[in-house]
């Protein structure tokens, strides 16, 4: 325990021996608990070391109230940063508090000014070389302490005056300085932390040659990620027919995540999708358009894989010498083996490794990753620290619906991204108490990305068809956190199961070529892309942290708000959501106004980005959503 105790510092992951997630650009907040015995002044200081490993700032650290200090800071480069706090007594704080009540009550009238104007001169001499104007100043007010010709508490104003407690907060006396070991934080490159996904499939568009031709329509809706599932040789092997049967037709194209055929596994691209030039001719034109590709690493394989001939030991051999295929009780998929990752740790670990190397030489710096979960965490540990290492950049999204252990572990080890239970959260409280969890403390580990939909989860919110639902759960995922995604077809209300009760898409586009008209009259694309270019003008719904959840009377309305603060903007974004967009719900929304840096009592103005329309704000405001009218408001605060 250090002389000044420090305690619950955060962001700190598994207590400083894993970097917590920050963003280039993004700020954070760096907290602790500090406090010391008696009534003495104590200070506290955040000190930034940069990638290069040289000092870069020192950042004083305000008392908040009942102990805790926090302050915001911001990371400007890609790389392994680091923070440590300093603590110290305050000797000059300290006097700045005794002083004037001494005075007051005619008590040591004369030792006090002395006992000022020597922190004063002590302070003036540690000043740095060059700071010529604030050794005056300082200099000044001690002696102005030691003129005794003048009045015991107006001297004691020469040490108040604002120029000179400006420099002593800059250059504090500092006794019994002390501090804590070093945290690592991570500063990703700003996709880590914000973006919007659309994941399409290039053989329903005739292949990577084809799919080319979409990407104009994508752009227009304002996403910034282009996913693409596998796009690898399929098994023939129990390959899947319509809807997942087990009897395939012929010219049944098989699920692309069972890979692996006689044309080659991991490191092939099915023939019917093209060659490594259309491949990059794809890459190309997507960053042409301002976007990036991700690439689906998908760490499993169908019977026909090269590598069950060439390392069955990476495989696991049931009691009766079968090959043991992927189940998911009560799924099963017969068309895919799962890598077995305890036979042979090294052979696999550097087998994996290059296929994802072979991609990144080939343009692709994002990975979206098939059930990391299933697979052992030192591995991604080890495999994410190397490509980091050399590849800062590249960055993975883990599609993890697992238990929050398990999620939480994967961002730990250095999943930038990770898919969460958003599609299944939809009353007021469970989505209001999901984004505070996924806002709060969970965002230096785990970075969330809201998905309304996947071609495996079609939630049952979405299965009547309802636009206005439609709406509302891209309203909420495009808000509720910096990424978002959505899969092909959600722009044109694609809402039939499988069955009833079922989550899976009637006829989906993982066991057959779809061909869609995207240009229909009920198509929510222009909504959407108004969704992508609010986010894109607001840099509060770009960031994780300073998110509010406020109050209002109804149970099927949800508000909540989002801030960036800076010396530079304060921008703010407040979102009122009708949940039963069907129906018209009328409640009274009452606003933190302080959480928005509003204070209590004033009015201001606020405009609905997706209308237009302003209105005149305040604590308590009424709202009536749903029904004939929009199913949610998207409010700038106009300062």
């Amino acid at each position: 325990m250090l002389r000044i105790p420090v305690m619950d510092v955060c962001p700190v992951v598994e207590h400083g021996a894993y970097a917590a997630k920050a963003a280039v650009g993004e700020p954070f907040p760096i907290r602790a608990r500090i406090f010391r015995e008696g009534h003495d002044a104590l200070g506290a200081g955040v000190v930034l070391t940069g990638p290069d490993r040289r000092e870069r700032a020192w950042i004083p650290l305000p008392h908040l109230d009942n102990d805790h200090h926090e302050v915001w800071v911001t990371l400007d480069a890609v790389g392994a940063w680091s923070y440590r706090i300093e603590t110290w007594s305050d000797p000059f704080g300290t006097w700045l508090h005794d002083a004037p009540v001494k005075v007051a009550a005619d008590v040591d009238t004369e030792l006090m000014p002395i006992e000022g104007a020597l922190l004063l001169e002590r302070a003036a001499t540690a000043l740095p070389r060059g700071r010529t104007a604030e050794r005056t100043t300082l200099r000044a007010a001690a002696k102005a302490l030691r003129d005794r010709r003048v009045d015991a508490a107006a001297r004691l104003d020469a040490a108040t005056a604002p120029d000179v407690l400006e420099i002593m907060s800059r250059y504090p006396v500092r006794d019994l300085l002390e501090s804590t070991q070093a945290y690592p934080v991570f500063a990703d490159r700003e996709r880590a932390l914000s973006g919007a996904w659309y994941e399409l499939f290039p053989r329903s568009y005739g292949g990577l040659r084809g799919a080319i031709d979409q990407l104009d329509r994508v752009a227009a809706m304002g996403f910034d990620v282009v996913y693409l599932p596998p796009i690898h040789p399929i098994g023939r092997v129990n390959r899947k027919g319509r809807n997942n049967s087990l009897h395939p037709e012929p010219g049944d194209p098989g699920s692309p995540w069972a890979i692996g055929a006689a044309e080659g596994g991991h490191d092939a691209i099915h023939p019917e999708l093209g060659t490594d030039d259309d491949l990059a001719a794809f890459v190309a034109a997507t960053r042409d358009r301002g976007m990036e590709v991700a690439l689906d690493l998908a760490l499993q394989c169908a019977p026909d894989h090269p590598w069950v001939a060439a390392h069955p030991e990476w495989f696991t051999t049931r009691a009766d010498g079968t090959i043991a295929y992927a189940e998911n009780p009560p799924k099963k998929y017969q068309d895919i083996y799962p890598l077995n990752f305890d036979n042979d740790p090294e052979g696999l670990y550097a087998e994996v490794l290059r296929v994802v190397r072979h991609w990144m030489d080939r343009g692709i710096r994002i990975f979206r990753v098939d059930n990391p979960h299933t697979k052992p965490v030192p591995f991604w540990e080890r495999l994410l620290a190397e490509v980091r290492r050399t590849d800062p950049d590249v960055l993975f999204l883990a599609e993890a619906f697992t238990r929050p252990a398990m999620m939480r572990a994967l961002g730990t080890v250095g999943f930038h991204q990770s898919y969460t239970y958003f599609t299944w959260r939809e009353t007021k409280d469970e989505l209001s108490s999901y984004l505070e969890e996924v806002s709060g403390r969970k965002a230096h580990v785990m970075r969330s990305a809201f998905w309304v939909n996947t071609p495996d989860i079609l939630p049952t919110h979405l299965q009547a068809g309802d636009p206005a639902m439609f709406r509302l759960r891209a309203v909420l995922a495009a808000t509720g956190t910096p990424t978002w995604g959505m899969y092909s077809g959600f722009e044109i209300l694609e809402h039939t199961p499988l069955r009833p009760g079922s989550e899976e898409y009637l006829d989906s586009e993982k066991y057959e070529v779809r061909h869609r008209d995207f240009d229909v009259e009920h198509s929510i694309a222009p909504f959407i892309a108004r969704l992508n270019e609010i986010r894109r003008e607001h840099p509060a719904l770009q960031q994780l942290h300073r998110l509010r959840v406020h109050e209002n009377d109804a149970d099927q309305v949800l508000c909540y708000s989002r801030r960036h603060l800076t010396e530079h903007r304060d921008d703010a974004v407040i979102v009122v959501a009708n949940l039963e967009p069907h129906v018209a719900h009328e409640t009274t929304v009452h606003l933190d106004l302080p959480a928005l840096g509003i204070g209590w009592g004033e009015r201001f103005a606020v405009r609905d980005e997706l209308t237009g329309q302003v209105f005149d704000w305040g604590e308590d405001n009424y709202v009536r959503l749903g029904g004939d009218a929009e199913v949610a408001h998207v409010l700038t605060v106009l300062r």
